[in-house]
């Protein structure tokens, strides 16, 4: 009974499927939406609690985030296999996607996508200060129980218990712009993580956007759009038949 937001646009096959990181609506999209709709067809959406997204009902671990897509994708008519791009957090639920339904996914682009290793390296390397701003925001504001960050620990776990990753095309767009306060040490450990998502592919590729800090599909568009027709691209010309899994 929910209600979910989308956008729709394109048509062809394999579907685009688009994710967006924490908090951040489809509207985020805008500067790849276009080209993204030339090459095939591609979803975007908002989920619960963002937009006009229904609030969550349950906590918004992984596992919750994942069946929710699936079941929009069924609801508009989109047949797999999917190439799913996730930004930020939504790699997170990409990785997930893919170990989840490896029949259903074709192939995945992570875009300043959060690794499984990175929360824990984040509170590892995390400063007294920074604890303290995160109390007195969450002692402000409020911080949601059911809400997708909160979840996180639960979602880095159901990634490692899950099946293996489909042996499938995978793009990783990684900001080169370092974050202000952001230790040395963080960045090289984030750097071997991105290393590692494209790893998770035989044919898994890693491009460092020079110019882009946290959102590439902003500031390098050009970048996201190439790596999606990247792996569109692969798969068109793979062992895929597409619409008939």
């Amino acid at each position: 009974g929910a209600t979910i937001e989308y956008a729709m646009a394109g048509s062809g096959a394999p579907p685009i499927v688009l994710i967006n990181g924490a908090g951040g609506p489809l509207e985020g999209w805008f500067r790849v939406w276009e080209s993204l709709a030339a090459i095939s067809s591609v979803v975007a959406y908002n989920r619960p609690g963002i937009g006009r997204s229904t609030g969550p009902s349950q906590p918004q671990t992984g596992d919750v985030v994942v069946l929710t897509l699936h079941s929009l994708l069924e609801e508009l008519g989109l047949r797999p296999p999917f190439v799913i791009v996730g930004h930020s957090l939504g790699g997170l639920f990409a990785n997930l996607f893919a170990r989840s339904y490896p029949s259903e996914t074709a192939g995945v682009v992570f875009i300043g996508s959060a690794a499984p290793e990175d929360p824990a390296l984040m509170d590892e390397h995390s400063t007294r200060f920074q604890r303290f701003v995160r109390r007195v925001v969450d002692a402000v504001f409020g911080r949601d129980p059911l809400g997708e960050a909160a979840c996180v620990p639960q979602t880095v776990e159901m990634i490692r218990r899950a099946g293996a990753f489909p042996p499938v095309p995978v793009a990783v767009i990684s900001g080169g712009k370092p974050a202000r306060g952001v230790p040395a040490a963080v960045r090289d450990a984030r750097a071997r993580h991105q290393a590692r998502l494209a790893a998770l592919s035989p044919s898994g590729t890693h491009v460092v956007a020079r110019k882009s800090g946290h959102f590439p599909q902003i500031s390098e568009p050009h970048l996201v759009v190439e790596a999606v027709r990247s792996v569109v691209a692969a798969v068109r010309a793979g062992d895929y038949r597409l619409g008939e899994h």
